[in-house]
């Protein structure tokens, strides 16, 4: 069974079109969800390995 991809920002499921999932980019370790509305409103998001803080 595939886990489930949440959104860093918010924590929905991530099913709809225009999400995204990516690799930190500072650490490269903590995975980042970001949902469509999340990531077209910037809403920040946090790595969970390292801390890093982005929109």
């Amino acid at each position: 069974m595939m886990p489930e991809n949440r959104c860093s920002s918010c924590g929905v499921v991530m099913k709809r079109k225009g999400a995204a999932v990516f690799k930190c980019p500072v650490c490269g370790e903590g995975t980042i969800g970001r949902c469509a509305q999340c990531r077209d409103q910037s809403v920040p998001y946090r790595c969970e390995a390292c801390g890093f803080e982005g929109p």
